[in-house]
């Protein structure tokens, strides 16, 4: 069996059992099949449950809940889209691209009140989002950010530009100029967010059977091993590993994306950072970084680079390249240069699914 410590910090930290829920004991016939235990089949499960009580759903998961992206991410709520909305509307309208850039400022909020009510421990903080700027140029991008921003309906409250003052006052990154801060986000530890969402959501009566790799999806049927099941609606809710499934290669392309994290810092060097807020935080640069403080006091932090692996490949080896990894080391040093003696105890990665036209579907 494998040691589902070793994918990410977040797993490895987690506080709960790990071993694998029992798998499908055979064929089966309900309402609603989940194929996959992630963030989107957990959350699916959960809102049909709540809407509907009586509903027969199941969870079907080739590992454990959180095992993929889920699991492993860069613990950022946040509600950036990663296209470019004046693309979106003129491929989909004004309407729409504005109803979905409020379904996801919405979302944030609506993690903290379930986790809440729920008792759902997921290392929930709404702290906002910053862009480290420091250079004049990366100022000015930040700046027409800002206006742009405003002309969808942000206001002033939600999203602004800090000044070099405010901004390292927040997070005390050297030379920094300015910052873009975005009010509406959060951090999350990733993986007792998944895990406790499962837990939660069996309490629903929602049962989740693990080890049981979903094959195919053909109309109103899951295909496994352990036999076929028979449902009113599938959910494809398996992201980048939809390349696994029978005739969904190329739906997604999975890209890399590789991560590090340090030691629980000492109280010196966060009296030096600051941070307390735990914002979501990057810079203004080109090359793709995400930073997140954790509840135990390490940095967190990841970036692409990884190469594609053609076919749309995935494997464990893929998980782990030297290049990014010093890359991201000398990045975070950079950043932080109280850090330059600061023990690197993790480093992981995953893939996560990219649409190919680049544009969010359901």
């Amino acid at each position: 069996m494998k040691d589902y410590r070793q994918y990410s910090m977040w797993l490895s930290e987690y506080p709960g059992d790990l071993t694998p829920r029992a798998p499908l004991p055979g064929p089966l016939d309900v309402d609603v099949a989940i194929v996959g235990a992630g963030y989107t089949g957990l959350w699916t499960a959960y809102y049909l449950k709540k809407a509907d009580p009586g509903i027969r759903v199941v969870v079907l998961e080739k590992d454990i809940a959180g095992y993929g992206a889920s699991g492993r991410n860069g613990a950022w709520c946040s509600p950036l889209l990663i296209n470019n909305k004046e693309l979106m509307t003129k491929t989909h309208g004004r309407q729409a691209t504005a109803a979905l850039r409020q379904a996801m400022h919405d979302t944030i909020d609506e993690i903290g009140r379930v986790t809440a009510e729920e008792g759902i421990d997921g290392g929930f903080h709404k702290g906002g989002f910053m862009r480290m700027t420091r250079t004049q140029t990366q100022v000015e991008r930040m700046r027409a950010w800002v206006a742009y921003e405003r002309t969808w309906g942000a206001t002033e409250e939600d999203v602004r530009m800090l000044d070099a003052k405010e901004a390292r006052e927040r997070v005390n990154v050297p030379d920094t100029l300015g910052a873009f801060y975005w009010r509406q986000a959060a951090v999350v530890d990733p993986a007792r967010l998944a895990r406790n969402l499962a837990l939660a959501v069996e309490k629903l009566g929602v049962p989740i059977y693990e080890q049981t790799p979903v094959t195919a999806i053909t109309p109103h049927y899951a295909h496994t091993r352990q036999g076929l099941v028979h449902a009113d609606v599938v959910v494809r809710a398996t992201e980048a590993f939809t390349a696994d499934l029978a005739g969904c290669k190329r739906y997604y392309v999975p890209m890399y994306s590789l991560m590090i994290a340090t030691e629980p810092l000492p109280q010196s060097v966060w009296d030096e950072i600051g941070w307390s807020g735990f914002e979501g935080m990057n810079d203004a640069r080109h090359f793709i970084i995400y930073l997140a403080r954790t509840e135990d006091g390490r940095i967190a932090m990841g970036g692409r680079g990884a190469p594609y692996h053609f076919g749309s490949s995935l494997r464990d080896e893929f998980e782990r390249d030297d290049r990014v990894y010093k890359q991201l080391c000398k990045t975070l040093t950079g950043l932080f240069p109280v850090l330059r003696d600061a023990r690197i105890t993790h480093h992981w990665g995953g893939a996560v699914a990219l649409p190919r036209d680049w544009f969010s579907s359901a």
